[in-house]
């Protein structure tokens, strides 16, 4: 099979489902991002500042990403119908959140983006979620179903993302930067 089909050369492309549809829709532009997302994730893996739960989380993360993209790129009146995701990975992505904050020095003060270069990674994967997260409410919004726990997974994400930043930081040895307001 080819990689390469030439339906989508006059700027169109089609959801799980047959219908044909704009490649500037926000359905594509919401599951695009996420796409985006498990990519910035796929290079955050390979940090030296991980350790093995790190890496499973990650791991776990790019499963439930794709299913999170198959969810938006399935249209409403498909007959097949991906699986709902599962609240169990809201309350991993917590888990971990809450493994690694406990190692945390306490902040009173934002953090800038940075400091080791794969804690700058997981910020700007951090800030990937956070627009994947936008793509998604302005696509329910506009009238469209998004799923919900869809949606508390890439909300999650991002706090786990910049729990993970610190982290590496801090493992790392690497002093975080604090705001400092003009």
């Amino acid at each position: 099979m080819k990689i390469y089909t030439r339906t989508g050369d006059a700027g169109q492309t089609s959801l799980v489902g047959g219908k044909r549809v704009g490649k500037d829709d926000a359905r594509l532009e919401a599951y695009g991002t996420v796409d985006e997302l498990n990519s910035h994730i796929g290079l955050l893996a390979s940090a030296a500042g991980l350790d093995d739960a790190d890496r499973a989380t990650l791991n776990a993360v790019q499963h439930r990403l794709f299913d999170v993209g198959t969810i938006l790129a399935t249209e409403p009146e498909s007959r097949w119908q991906p699986a709902p995701l599962s609240p169990e990975c809201v309350g991993m992505l917590e888990q971990e959140i809450d493994r690694l904050d406990a190692a945390l020095p306490v902040h009173k003060q934002f953090i800038l983006p940075g400091g080791h270069p794969d804690s700058a990674r997981a910020h700007i994967a951090r800030t990937v979620a956070r627009r994947a997260e936008r793509r998604m409410v302005a696509l329910a919004g506009a009238g469209m179903e998004v799923d919900a726990t869809a949606m508390r997974f890439v909300n999650r994400l991002s706090d786990y993302l910049f729990a993970l930043a610190r982290t590496i930081n801090v493992r790392t040895a690497t002093p975080e930067q604090y705001w400092a307001p003009a």
